[in-house]
């Protein structure tokens, strides 16, 4: 019986072996095929890498010498003897750099447009942070971040918000707002211009009107620039929509004043984003309650909201800090407190009545 067993193994055995080699063929071909395309002299196994070769070199009793590629038997030899010895695998190369690092080098990249990669280390080492100009630059590139600004022909692009913020106090937008009026000869839309200060948030609001046509919106650009230097802004930028009622004239009389005016992207409304905040103010603080039925009723409720956005409102945007816009502004201590309402109770404010 034992004999019979055994002349059907070797007769399985001889059948599944050509096979068998042949697989071991085509995979040996194919690792040839990938190492020729391989860039790199040698391949460097990981630690779950060598692990892993080593427990399957335990399978054939580490007789290797045939079918390891990717090291030499020698050093699968000295691995052994390493394990042996219980040494740990170590991790080749110099330490990664830490992800705080990383990531502060790839923040001071984008707040400061023009700084290169020597620029960055000398800054990391004012904060007690040493790291290479070619790490530094290795981190830039990884990160789509050009290492040296200064020396491309094309000026790095400036994010909207990096430019909006770093020219508030020269800035002003503009925009149109409407209001629906009802007259004994029909609903009319009356328009109002109005221009913002970034810096200050000041406003700039025209009286209404049913027809902006070009005189008009002229008109108001030149009361807009006797407003702002009244009260001492002299802008350098002017940002507007592409509203087809603004005039080819209105962009020459700004740039004759020494402002450019910057046209923001088709249906883009956030790139005016102060300016359509204060028309979504107006509208949702005071105008939304009031059905207006001549254009001096919408005039009065614009001027008497404004003087309360200038002088009594608290203003919550981060860099004013929930605080009155008017400079000479104190806030009262002493005194009785006492409140008024203004356009029927939409406009309430608190004061203190002077002993």
């Amino acid at each position: 019986m034992n004999r019979i067993l055994f002349v059907v193994v070797a007769l399985f055995g001889r059948w599944f072996k050509p096979r068998y080699n042949a697989h071991i063929q085509i995979l040996e071909a194919q690792i040839s095929m990938l190492r020729s395309r391989i860039d790199a002299s040698r391949i460097v196994p990981t630690v779950v890498e060598r692990a892993e070769l080593i427990r399957l070199g335990a399978l054939v009793d580490g007789d290797i010498a045939d079918v390891m590629h990717i090291v030499k038997p020698e050093t699968f030899a000295r691995w052994l003897r390493d394990k042996r010895r219980g040494r740990v695998f170590k991790k080749l190369g110099r330490p990664a750099t830490a992800e705080t690092i990383r990531k502060l080098i790839q923040l001071m990249a984008k707040h400061n447009l023009r700084w290169g990669a020597k620029r960055i280390v000398g800054e990391l080492r004012k904060l007690g942070i040493k790291i290479g100009v070619t790490t530094t630059r290795d981190i830039l590139k990884e990160s789509g971040l050009h290492p040296s600004p200064g020396k491309t022909n094309v000026k790095p692009p400036m994010a909207w918000t990096t430019f909006v913020h770093a020219h508030m106090d020269v800035l002003v937008a503009c925009d149109f707002f409407s209001k629906p009026v009802y007259t004994m000869r029909g609903v009319f839309t009356a328009y109002v211009f109005v221009f913002i200060h970034l810096g200050t948030r000041k406003i700039y609001c025209s009286s209404s009107t049913y027809h902006p046509d070009a005189d008009w919106i002229m008109q108001q650009a030149r009361n807009a620039s006797m407003w702002f230097e009244e009260i001492g802004i002299e802008p350098r930028y002017l940002i507007r929509d592409r509203d087809r009622k603004f005039p080819d004239s209105f962009d020459v009389f700004w740039k004759d004043a020494g402002v450019r005016p910057i046209k923001i992207p088709p249906r883009a409304p956030r790139a005016n984003a102060f300016c359509e905040s204060f028309v979504g103010t107006i509208k949702k603080s005071c105008l939304n309650y009031f059905i207006c039925f001549s254009l001096g009723q919408l005039d009065y409720i614009n001027k008497t909201w404004l003087d309360h956005y200038h002088f009594q409102r608290p203003h919550q945007g981060k860099d004013i800090g929930n605080n009155v816009l008017d400079a000479d502004f104190k806030p009262q201590t002493e005194g009785t407190i006492k409140h008024r309402e203004k356009l029927g109770g939409i406009v309430s404010e608190y004061f203190r009545e002077a002993a």
